[in-house]
């Protein structure tokens, strides 16, 4: 680089750095709530303390590529503030349908994106491993939980077996001579994998230059961790029973699984350390050659500083950060209403009438609705318990689709999930699918003739049936962008089970002879705004 490109180059990075900088306070001050909520997690959960690491580690990875950078010349990019309007967009869905992942996704992706918007895409391949692993600081990943625990609960009672001790499993309980076990939260492994991957990451980053070493460690560092988490949950258990439930159990538990899992990771560093590269000069790399003779080729005459040249575009990026929340704004305007009201005990099909005790003691643990119901209704002998929590004008405290929305809680219920699937029926005309649910729960209180319960799980988005968390969000953000707000409900029809499975025929008929009603009722509720 030429002495005045040199000069240039700095003179540009003097003004750059402080708009920068200035520009990410500002999205960091608009969005103050999504970063709060991301510290929050930090704070409160184990699962994601590492997120406090996440950006001194960025920040550090960065100022080791400070001397690659110099040799830039910082340039805002059009194609990256389209981009970065695409992550407001994202941000803004989210928001509407209080999407905790989503938001935060989002804005960590506007903080990402602000590089190649205000320094250029140059400048952003050159730290691009530092940007992704950003990334990392969003509390992500917990959705894996439920798959996590059932594969834990396959490989214990398969390993048990295999080891000669008789088991009998329903769902992620299961009972061996010396006493009963449960796969809980703790089981998954998640924190481990999220952990492992984390770190994995940052290891395969500064260990390996090839790109297949990296990809096959970051394989890896997803593998051992879901593999030892099975491995440890088959020792613990087999501990408890050697030892007549004297070993591995309450803080052991926990104790044995962190010792493990730290055990199991130094190992993989240092087997994965033996495949370790040399990490080449930043001016041996061909790509940063050829960038950098461009650079020099651009900035050979004086040009004006960055401020100066690149005032207007600035502006228009800070108007772009603050659209989101105008947009949030002008919505939430138009869409005031008055608080849902549900009729205490609605009327439905004549042959089903209210019945003057509950089929069983059950209410289900859907968090702070707007307005609900659970009423018995009974059609000769049979019973079925309806549930309808409806919801309206959503935010992070109250809304349809949350983790905090189960039929039961693993903790402190009587009740315990054994089975789930699916259920399609042909109701006036169209196909719709149900949520099937198995419940188990103690023979005496509520459920004296059966001890389980059958329960069938569908929500309702503004006149709309689905099953799927995922579209009854974006049905809810799509309906609020179009005015017509976002009244929802969840319906959830149960029953008992019966000795000869006739809970199944039962939740049959109350379907075919209700969905009509409750969907009148459910537009009639709606058009009382």
């Amino acid at each position: 680089m030429t002495p005045l490109a040199q000069t240039q180059s700095r003179q540009n990075w003097r003004q750059a750095l402080p708009v920068f900088l200035l520009l990410l306070a500002l999205t960091l001050s608009l969005f103050h709530g999504t970063a709060s909520a991301i510290v929050t997690i930090w704070l409160r959960s184990d699962t994601f303390t590492h997120g406090f690491l996440v950006p001194p580690i960025v920040i550090w990875l960065v100022w080791r590529r400070r001397q690659v950078l110099a040799d830039f010349a910082p340039q805002p990019s059009y194609w990256g503030m389209l981009m970065l309007a695409g992550a407001a967009f994202a941000w803004l869905l989210g928001d509407l349908v209080a999407v905790n992942a989503v938001t935060q996704l989002a804005l960590v992706a506007m903080l990402v994106l602000m590089v190649p918007t205000l320094l250029g895409f140059a400048v952003a391949r050159a730290v691009m491993f530092p940007l992704a692993f950003m990334f990392f600081a969003v509390p992500f990943g917990e959705f894996a939980m439920p798959q996590l625990m059932v594969w834990t609960a396959d490989f214990t009672v398969m390993a048990l077996r295999l080891s000669g001790i008789p088991v009998l499993r329903e769902g992620l309980q299961f009972v061996i001579p010396s006493g009963n076990w449960s796969v809980v939260e703790a089981c998954s492994g998640v924190r481990y994998l999220i952990a492992s991957l984390t770190v994995g990451t940052l290891f395969a980053y500064l260990n390996y230059q090839s790109t297949m070493r990296r990809v096959l460690f970051i394989v890896v560092s997803i593998l051992v961790p879901v593999t030892a988490n099975w491995a440890r949950a088959y020792i613990i258990v087999m501990l408890g029973h050697l030892s007549g439930n004297k070993l591995a159990t309450g803080v052991d538990h926990l104790i044995y699984g962190w010792l493990f899992f730290g055990i199991v990771i130094l190992l993989m560093f240092m087997v994965g350390a033996h495949w370790a590269e040399p990490e080449p000069s930043a001016d041996a790399s061909p790509g940063h050659a050829a960038e950098k003779a461009m650079q020099s080729a651009s900035v050979q005459a004086p040009a004006p500083g960055y401020w100066s040249a690149h005032r207007s575009y600035v502006l228009a990026l800070v108007f772009l950060v603050a659209l989101p929340h105008f947009a949030r704004w002008a919505i939430e305007v138009s869409d005031r209403a008055a608080a849902p009201q549900l009729p205490g005990a609605p009327i439905l099909a004549p042959a089903w009438s209210l019945a003057p005790s509950p089929v069983a003691d059950f209410k289900p643990a859907f968090q702070n609705p707007s307005a609900s119901i659970n009423n018995t209704y009974q059609s000769q002998s049979k019973q079925v318990g309806l549930y309808m929590g409806y919801y309206r004008q959503q935010d992070y405290s109250r809304k349809l689709v949350s983790s905090d929305n189960v039929l039961v809680k693993l903790k402190d219920s009587p009740l315990a999930q054994v089975s789930a699937g699916t259920r399609t029926m042909l109701l006036d005309g169209q196909t719709r699918q149900f949520r099937t649910t198995e419940l188990r729960g103690s023979p005496a209180p509520g459920l004296v003739s059966d001890n389980y319960l059958l329960v069938w799980q569908i929500y309702w988005v503004n006149g709309t049936w689905t099953t799927s968390d995922i579209m009854a969000k974006l049905y809810a953000a799509l309906y609020r962008l179009l005015g017509r707000g976002d009244d929802s409900a969840v319906i959830i029809l149960y029953t008992i089970r019966g000795q000869s499975g006739e809970g199944q025929t039962t939740l049959e008929a109350f379907v075919q002879a209700n969905t009509s009603a409750l969907n009148t009722l459910l537009l009639q509720t709606r058009a009382r705004r």
